[in-house]
């Protein structure tokens, strides 16, 4: 074991070694702060969107950093709500007065512009006029009647739209005035005032202004308003559990396969090496589709299925191999001589021998198997209810890539290749420390 640690600490002279370490670690950071932040219980929740809970984002926005460009400035979400970000004055005659004032400093437009009714009441339903005035000072009348809690969507407003010159509302009440051809945003401090007018002494009323940007967030929103930030945290810890585990699984079991088919032979060799080369011409991946599509589409469910099918695989023959020529050792016949057991042959003597070889490999496996899990989810076979890298690919499609939303696809596909291009790194430096024959290369 002494000499194990020493040839670890050999690592220290590779300076790729130590970027891949670095980049390890920083996704490992972000593992642990992501499962302690936000709970596997509540990451499911928040990714199926269950009670609205997106409600408040754009659909298909731009990440907020995207503003940080030269040249570029698009609008954020902007959300007033009477209370906390509104005025709301009720008069003694029963009439509600709610007053939303933000400032617009950017350059396009909104995506969408909603305003969000609560009304209390009994029989009678409260009467409203929302009015929209400009930095300018213009005012245009947006909606005029009785409300329940309700949404209103101003998009849809036909009779808005004609009363702004034909322009779409989330154009038309942020334009210029005579940019009907060429519309301008109009920089300033704008206005929404709500006027109700209550018909029953218990009733009551409340609004929330929202206005839907181009960008959010620190990953954007999907066609769905959700956060992808939440997919790109949570998709680290299971990239990494999922090729870890599979990579230690599989490793380890086809290693101590491949010792015990090179020590005991006869039978148990050729039981080994056949099941190894039947196992060798099986299509996989198709196997993998069925499980998630007959049986169950759970991440911890394919990751069993991934170890159970690669228990004894190609690595086998690899291991059995050099097992063999360390079966001939002196050592072993020594150990044999003083009565030591087969199994403490193996697992003592054998195995120690050998271990060397299996750590660059099973560094260099975890990538395989973590693009494994995202090429499952990409292809639609994924956990439904996780949000992981390749559900965001899958989920993206070629309709984010003909739309423009190319921040769908580019930040997930990254995360993939740093995770590959760091183990690469370690194992290829861990390749070189155990294997002298690679160091003159």
């Amino acid at each position: 074991m002494k000499g194990l640690w020493a040839r670890f600490r050999e690592i220290r002279r590779y300076p790729s070694a130590i970027v891949g370490l670095s980049l390890i670690a920083v996704l490992a950071v972000v593992s642990i702060y992501t499962v302690i932040k936000i709970p596997y219980p509540e990451a499911v929740r928040l990714w199926r969107g269950t009670g609205d809970v997106w409600g408040d984002n754009p659909r298909n926005a731009w990440p907020v950093w995207i503003n940080l460009l030269p040249g570029i400035n698009r609008p954020t979400t902007i959300v007033r709500q009477s209370g906390p970000s509104g005025t709301k004055r009720v008069f003694p005659n029963g009439d509600v007065d709610i007053t939303f004032q933000f400032d617009y400093p950017y350059d396009g437009f909104p995506k969408e512009l909603n305003i969000f009714f609560t009304a209390a009441y009994t029989k009678l339903v409260p009467y409203v006029t929302v009015t929209w005035v400009y930095p300018d000072g213009r005012e245009v009348l947006l909606r005029q009647g009785g409300v329940k809690t309700e949404q209103y969507t101003v998009a849809a407003d036909k009779a808005l739209q004609a009363r702004l010159g034909g322009l779409s509302p989330e154009i038309g009440l942020f334009a210029q005035p005579g940019s009907k051809d060429r519309p301008q945003s109009q920089k300033g401090k704008y206005q929404l005032h709500i006027n109700g007018i209550l018909f029953e002494p218990e009733s009551d009323l409340d609004a929330k202004l929202v206005i839907y940007g181009q960008v959010h967030g620190l990953a954007g929103t999907d066609s769905q308003r959700r956060d992808l930030t939440l997919a790109l945290l949570w998709g680290t810890p299971i990239a990494l559990v999922f090729g870890l585990v599979a990579a230690v699984g599989i490793s380890m079991s086809q290693f101590l396969f491949g010792a015990v088919s090179a020590y005991y032979g006869g039978k148990t060799d050729t039981t080994v090496q056949f099941i190894t080369r039947v196992k060798m011409v099986l299509p996989t991946l198709p196997i993998y589709m069925m499980i998630a599509m007959f049986y169950s589409r759970s991440v911890w469910v394919i990751l069993g299925a991934v170890i159970i099918l690669n228990l004894i695989g190609g690595g086998v023959l690899t291991y059995r191999s050099m097992f063999l020529q360390a079966k001939e050792s002196p050592y072993i016949d020594a150990a044999r001589a003083y009565g030591a057991s087969n199994r403490r042959i193996v697992l003592r003597y054998l195995v120690p021998r050998v271990l060397p070889v299996l750590i660059p490999g099973f560094v260099t496996a975890i990538p395989a198997y973590v693009f494994l899990e995202a090429s499952l989810a990409f292809l639609g076979l994924g956990d439904p209810s996780l949000p992981t890298w390749g559900k965001m690919l899958n989920e993206s499609g070629i309709a984010a890539l003909l739309q423009g939303h190319y921040y769908w696809v580019v930040q997930p596909a990254i995360l993939l290749m740093i995770t590959g291009f760091s183990f690469a790194l370690v194992g290829f430096a861990l390749d070189r420390i155990f294997n002298p024959r690679l160091r003159t290369l």
